[in-house]
């Protein structure tokens, strides 16, 4: 399969410190990516620099298979809508969408039209008098309309209700069946969105601690509970990302797929299971970073 982003040890440094280090993944053509990690952890940074708005420190990075600084051919192919989007103070949300039109090859008018009225958005009015929620939804809009082959999101739902946000989340999977394009997600609201992630790249520390398909996620990690004499013999040998007790029964988050033996076992000593969702799986593995990093500078 084609490959729409390419990153070889990619780091931007800011001094002496690393805001993305040593960061290599693909992201493959006409897939739905999650990019996802706590506040500051460099998804932005990394952003940036697949649209060209900072140059790497080091490291290779190829978009549509060429660089993306001052190509036009790459640019023109990518849309980046991002939290912090900036207008000319004089713009309606018809000027936006007149620029948008002119920026991106496969513009539909029709549909930015239809999406304007799913969000109600009142297109006459000057972008700076606009709530937080209605800003995004702008954006929202631009992103989808603009049919990019590579279209990123960075935190689109600010300001936006639950019937909005899935909304956005209901448009998106609509027109991604009908016109396929790759997506970039970053967002935290990790649960909600996990239902369109076809595959997942979590970033932490300036490190790239994830990348796994969805689906391969799902499974792999589960919480067992009951006794904790039964827990500890049961995650013994296993890979624990989190263990709590509280008197004699205990829980513990295990990671990796377990097999026939291991749930009779587990139904032999009374242990129940749970599902851990993705976003569950990504708050463990982020706190066993943060946690391994200080022991080690102990």
């Amino acid at each position: 399969m084609t490959n729409v982003v390419e990153v070889k040890g990619l780091t931007k440094a800011y001094g002496q410190v690393k805001a993305v280090d040593g960061v290599s993944f693909t992201v493959e053509a006409n897939k739905i990516y999650g990019l996802l990690g706590r506040n500051g952890a460099g998804k932005t940074t990394i952003m940036h620099m697949i649209s060209a708005q900072q140059f790497a420190t080091s490291g290779e990075l190829k978009v549509f298979g060429e660089e993306p600084y001052e190509n036009s051919r790459v640019l023109n192919q990518i849309c980046f809508i991002k939290e912090s989007q900036k207008y000319p103070d004089t713009f309606r949300i018809i000027d936006v969408l007149a620029v948008a039109k002119t920026l991106y090859p496969n513009w539909d008018d029709a549909y930015a039209n239809a999406l304007i009225d799913d969000f109600r958005l009142p297109i006459k009015r000057k972008i700076k008098k606009l709530s937080r929620g209605m800003l995004s939804s702008v954006g929202i809009v631009v992103g989808l309309a603009s049919r990019a082959p590579l279209t990123i999101f960075d935190e689109p739902y600010l300001g936006l209700d639950a019937v909005a946000r899935v909304l956005f989340y209901d448009r998106l999977l609509e027109d991604y069946a009908e016109h396929p394009r790759t997506v970039i997600l970053s967002t935290h609201l990790i649960d909600e969105v996990s239902r369109l992630l076809e595959h997942v790249l979590v970033i932490d520390n300036g490190k790239l601690i994830l990348n796994e398909d969805a689906d391969a996620l799902r499974g792999r990690a589960c919480t067992v509970s009951g006794l904790k004499s039964a827990v500890d013999a049961f995650t013994r040998g296993k890979e624990v990302l989190e263990r709590n007790a509280i008197g004699s029964a205990a829980t513990a988050t295990i990671i990796g797929a377990l097999s026939v033996q291991d749930r009779n076992y587990a139904g032999e000593l009374g242990l129940e299971f749970a599902p851990v969702s993705i976003q569950q799986l990504i708050v463990h593995l982020t706190r066993t970073q943060v946690a391994g990093k200080g022991s080690e500078s102990l």
